[in-house]
């Protein structure tokens, strides 16, 4: 089949934007940039803001046009341009010497999130990045003990004439915790405010400097927590990790459209399916799915996002955590090299999506 630039406009022809009611040739939101290359096809789409409600669905409305009326096997790649781009001044981003900020987040705790999440941290700094990690499960930190810096003192110094927290270092990673402030056996018995702006403290009142990726450790479910997150910082996108068993998944789906909801808007990067299956040490070519088999995959493919890894039940990962030392650490490891193909994999879709859509904003308050 051949394919050429007319083709892809009348196939446009036929996908509405819901603003106008009209098709979008007729909105004229075509650039003049079609691009095809075999099965290839590229061009751009333009909004008039990036807080456009309908961006999200009129790009996919675009994409299944093409499959729909030319070709299911057309590999399609749509850029959005804006032509009134909001104006954020630097002076007035929580993190303004940050590039990218990632929430790995889970429907459900038990899934092993934060363990992904450290060391998807340790495997991006290990790639020469420059990374920072929030532990922000006030109610439940496990960072300390898993980077083994439990009881470590984190000091402050002044800058600008405020009393700014200095991260703790390890692996590469600039590191910090509310559990760095209490004590290990002490539970954390606060309200869903002092929750909240002790959260806030942790990210406004530290010298984070610059940092490639900083990646967010976020509680389990949805939560004040989250909400403030997603109040203070403008985040990139988000790592969804869950179990393939069918309850995780079904939790796994809320988070998803937590953060597809319309006042949301934040970009999923991909899914994780953690404890994917287990190998022994002693039958290292043997796969034992405990808790079935590839169900996050079929999630992914449900819901249209990729899958960035499969990371399988190994003794190392959860002897390595509590012993303080992240298994990507160690990059030769079957386990560490999971983690460092997973973390390129997020640089990747990373860049795919910093180019084909707008800077994610901080969700206002009402």
């Amino acid at each position: 089949m051949t394919l050429y630039p007319q083709l892809i406009i009348d196939t446009l022809s036929k996908v509405r934007y819901p603003g106008t009611k009209k098709s979008i040739i007729e909105s004229e939101m075509l650039e003049d940039d079609i691009r095809i290359d075999g099965m290839n096809v590229s061009f751009s789409l333009i909004f008039e803001r990036s807080t456009d409600p309908f961006l999200k669905s009129t790009v996919k409305a675009a994409e299944a046009a093409i499959h729909a009326y030319i070709n299911k096997e057309v590999n399609v790649t749509i850029n959005t341009k804006i032509k009134h781009p909001q104006k954020v001044q630097e002076e007035e981003k929580a993190l303004p010497g940050v590039k990218n900020i990632i929430a790995v987040s889970s429907g459900k705790g038990g899934v092993g999130k934060s363990t992904v999440a450290s060391n998807l941290a340790v495997a991006l700094a290990g790639l020469g990045y420059k990374v920072g990690l929030l532990d922000a499960d006030i109610f439940g930190p496990s960072v300390p003990k898993m980077f083994h810096l439990e009881g470590e003192p984190i000091y402050a110094e002044e800058i600008d004439g405020k009393q700014m927290m200095i991260p703790a270092l390890k692996y590469g990673v600039e590191l910090l915790s509310i559990g760095f402030f209490i004590k290990t056996e002490a539970a954390a018995l606060w309200r869903g405010a002092m929750a909240s702006n002790a959260l806030k403290q942790l990210i406004e009142e530290v010298k984070w400097g610059e940092l490639d990726y900083f990646i967010i450790d976020t509680p389990p479910g949805t939560s004040d927590i989250h909400l403030t997150l997603l109040q203070t910082l403008a985040i990139t996108g988000t790592v969804i990790v869950s179990t393939p068993q069918q309850v995780a998944l079904a939790d796994a789906r809320k988070g998803i459209d937590m953060y597809r909801n319309e006042k949301v808007n934040v970009p999923i990067l991909g899914l994780v399916e953690n404890m994917a299956w287990f190998t022994p040490a002693e039958l290292p070519q043997n796969k034992y799915y405990l808790f079935g088999r590839e169900g996050v995959k079929q999630l992914a493919e449900e819901m249209n996002v990729p899958l960035l890894g499969q990371i399988p039940i190994v003794q190392s990962i959860c002897d390595s955590g509590d012993n303080g030392e992240p298994v990507a650490a160690n990059p030769q490891t079957m386990t560490g090299i999971a983690f460092r193909n997973l973390a390129e994999q997020v640089v990747k879709q990373i860049e795919k999506r910093n180019l084909q859509q707008p800077p994610t904003v901080a969700v206002k308050t009402q």
